[in-house]
């Protein structure tokens, strides 16, 4: 295959466009941060606070990204100090089940994966 066959197989590929969007650790545990607080909205703050060994410009990063693909929605309100909350979208909701499923799955099979060890 040629490099540019090679592309265009990638670019075609549904699992690949669709994971990209969401499937870095971070993505995952925002998501299902969000989830777990839903319907209530969260502040970046809050979110911080949940995911520590994420930095803050990582966090916003991540959120950009996720509000960028539909995923979750950002509403700021015009007050002093500026106040932003985010939540999941109908979209974002529908995408829970799997995820849910995924981390049950991991917490099942965390030693077989890990050998009992922690990655850090």
């Amino acid at each position: 295959m040629t490099m540019k066959e090679i592309l265009a197989e990638y670019l075609a590929c549904p699992i690949r466009q669709v994971i990209s969007r969401f499937g870095d650790k971070w993505s995952l545990l925002v998501l299902y941060a969000l989830w777990r607080n839903h319907p209530g909205p969260m502040r970046f703050s809050e979110l911080h606070k949940l995911m520590t060994d994420c930095s803050q410009k990582m966090l916003s990063q991540t959120l950009k990204r996720l509000e960028k693909n539909h995923l979750i929605a950002r509403k700021q309100f015009a007050e002093i100090p500026p106040r932003v909350e985010y939540s999941l979208t109908p979209l974002g909701e529908s995408l829970m089940p799997s995820i849910t499923s995924l981390i049950q799955w991991g917490q099942e099979h965390f030693t077989e994966v890990t050998d009992g060890k922690v990655a850090v």
